[in-house]
């Protein structure tokens, strides 16, 4: 196996957009001249290392941690995918959904509806228009979490590699306070508490599902807080959910299997039982608040108001939710 161009030891930093993937397939995309059967060998000889531990083709990944990279053989290096020009149009509805920005961050108030990133079937999402969000900067912004496409609120961009690390790093561990609400059909058992359920992700015909498994070793552990904060006639309840983890649907496979009140409008988890006639069809999840330790230090907190079709359910309730507080920075 002839060595040629990549002589030195490397490291490169994962992705938010790149979060629970393989290994294996990490390193497909991005080296596909190296063969399986080579990578295994430099796994089983601790070449390749995740956060300085070695690792599995089967490890899977997490935003913001580092990959090392061994020497490699020699072969065509992947060809960038260009990136279409972000439309006026697109670049307006981007600015006009800032909350915040410094020179470390950036954060948007996301509407329901916009993919944070690509996948099958998805031709416009976040991921491909930040750089209509540069402000002038040399760098790219980057994710450093996700909300699902259907999901509102809060999402937080780092402007440099180095804040994407520190934040990436906040992530995955538990110094970000992530507040949603949520709207439920039907009343949990319990005015608060605690849902800690373990959950697993499986494949099948209609794309990736998670759900709740009895045995916690079969699963990933997922702990969310709930308070029910206002209900009406039990026929639905407005919930405020504070996720200890980040698993992938965490909070919607909780509300649904957890305490047995689907989200309002989330059909996929709680198919005919989450719609209710007469209200909004869309899923009635949103990320309000996010308090999260700040590159320059400190603090920095950031509310977003309800979307217009979880407000339209608000008033039909009664429910009154308090004007969002904006962004606030804290030592």
């Amino acid at each position: 196996m002839r060595y040629a161009g990549r002589m030195t030891i490397s490291h490169r930093t994962v992705s938010a957009e790149e979060a629970d993937t393989r290994l294996d397939r990490w390193f497909r995309r991005h080296y596909p001249q190296l063969t399986q059967g080579a990578l295994q060998k430099m796994l089983r000889t601790g070449q390749v290392r995740v956060d300085g531990k070695r690792a599995e083709a089967a490890t899977r990944l997490a935003a913001g941690q580092a990959v090392r990279i061994p020497p490699l053989p020699e072969g065509p290096a992947p060809v960038p995918k260009e990136r279409a020009a972000v439309s006026e149009r697109d670049a307006a509805a981007l600015q006009r959904m800032i909350l915040h920005h410094d020179r470390h961050v950036l954060i948007l108030d996301k509407p329901p509806g916009l993919a944070v990133q690509g996948g099958p079937g998805i031709t416009r999402n976040l991921d491909a228009m930040l750089d209509a969000l540069r402000f002038g900067a040399e760098e790219r912004p980057r994710l450093v979490h996700r909300l699902d496409r259907d999901t509102s609120g809060v999402l937080v961009l780092a402007r440099t590699a180095a804040a994407a690390a520190l934040l990436a790093k906040a992530f995955r561990g538990r110094d970000v306070q992530k507040t949603y609400w949520a709207v439920v059909v039907g009343e949990p058992p319990g005015r608060e508490g605690v849902i800690d359920l373990a959950l697993v992700k499986e494949g099948g015909p209609r794309g990736e599902r998670t759900h709740a498994v009895d045995n916690p070793r079969d699963g990933a552990r997922a702990i969310t807080e709930f308070r029910v904060l206002d209900s009406a006639k039990r026929r639905v309840a407005w919930l405020e959910l504070r996720p200890l983890t980040g698993r992938t649907h965490q909070l919607r496979v909780h509300c649904a299997e957890g305490l047995g009140t689907p989200i309002l409008g989330d059909g996929k988890y709680g198919g005919a039982a989450a719609h209710l006639e007469g209200l909004p069809g869309a899923l009635h999840l949103h990320a309000r608040a996010l308090r999260l330790p700040h590159p320059d230090g400190g603090w920095v907190e950031a509310s977003a108001g309800l979307p217009t079709h979880m407000a339209e359910t608000f008033r039909f309730f009664g429910f009154e939710a308090p004007k969002a507080g904006g962004v606030r920075r804290g030592r």
